[in-house]
């Protein structure tokens, strides 16, 4: 197992919300306002530079519009 954050598993975590967020037509600035977070953290969980725990995670799915579980399922098969 990877310990990078850095991982081609998280490197695809951030790319599906990146994806999840413009799919639902919001700005990091909208996103970043539903969690009552600076930009700045939105930017950085979606570039890889921070990791989200599954609280986090779990919000954002929220904010997003998605069931945390939708949201794992588009990981692949190993995340249902």
């Amino acid at each position: 197992m990877e310990k990078s954050i850095y991982s081609a598993e998280y490197r695809e975590l951030c790319r599906i919300l990146r994806k999840l967020r413009k799919e639902a037509g919001l700005t990091q600035v909208q996103v970043a306002e539903r969690l009552g977070v600076p930009q700045s953290f939105v930017s950085k969980y979606e570039s890889g530079e921070r990791r989200l725990d599954v609280i986090e995670l779990k919000h954002l799915s929220e904010a997003l519009g998605i069931r945390l579980s939708s949201l794992l399922a588009k990981l692949g098969p190993t995340w249902q």
